[in-house]
């Protein structure tokens, strides 16, 4: 199986917070890899500098046949191409509030990659058909809750047809009862053979659906491997007492 996603040596700071400390990440096509760790341990700055939204100090990044090197500065053009190889499904929902829904998921082609109005309609209704939400394509954000308000983000990020799917808690936002909806939705993405990087506290999700799981702390990855070797048979004493403190809390 091919890597279409390769990270090596990534570095970034904030001020005197040395947030990643050197990450190597190796992603098959049609894989689905887990990030998991305590808060504040770089796993987000991770996500979001695979999309550019972040622009590391050191290290390189490829998407296919696309690769940045961070530690030459690159130009604007070259994070621009760097960051349409990806999608990125947020926390927060991040939708436009003005837009309808279906607006919202037409954007991106047609305001980014200038594509035609009436074929990326198309394709956008197609989208919310296939993340449940074929009858909201008129409504608001304010109108839907907060499961199909992430339901459409993911179709969103899909509609600029990414190599790349990245999710960023997606779920840790939500009610408990809506979460089921939109891992329902990615479960199918990773059957369709998406290639997927998600950062999550859904241990079950890891479990089931991850190809390999990464263990951060500290800004490094302290362990990685199949779900059953690092959630059920971990060896790093950092991540056994994470594991435990995620399933006994008290």
């Amino acid at each position: 199986m091919t890597d279409l996603l390769e990270v090596a040596g990534l570095h970034k700071s904030f001020g005197a917070n040395h947030v990643l400390r050197g990450i190597d990440l190796t992603v098959p096509a049609g894989s689905v890899t887990v990030l998991v760790g305590p808060s504040g341990s770089g796993k987000t700055t991770v996500l979001r500098s695979l999309n550019a939204l972040e622009i590391a100090d050191q290290g390189t990044v490829r998407i296919g046949d696309v690769s940045v090197d961070f530690g030459t500065k690159p130009d604007r053009r070259a994070l621009r191409t760097l960051r349409a190889q990806s999608g990125m499904v947020f926390q927060s929902h991040n939708l436009f509030p003005h837009l309808s829904v279906l607006r919202n998921v037409m954007e991106g082609p047609l305001v980014v990659q200038k594509r035609p109005a009436a074929e990326v309609r198309a394709e956008a209704l197609t989208l919310l058909e296939r993340v449940g939400l074929a009858d909201k394509a008129e409504q608001y954000p304010y109108q839907l809750s907060g499961g199909q308000q992430q339901r459409v983000g993911i179709a969103r990020a899909l509609a600029i047809k990414p190599r790349l799917m990245l999710f960023d808690e997606p779920t840790s936002a939500l009610d408990p009862e809506l979460v089921g909806e939109v891992l329902a939705v990615m479960k199918d993405l990773a059957a369709e053979g998406w290639t997927m990087v998600v950062v999550t506290h859904e241990m079950r999700f890891a479990r089931r659906v991850a190809d390999q799981v990464l263990f951060m702390d500290g800004g490094v990855v302290v362990e990685h491997g199949t779900p059953a070797q690092v959630l059920d048979q971990p060896e790093q004493e950092r991540t056994q007492r994470f594991l435990h403190r995620l399933n006994d809390p008290i």
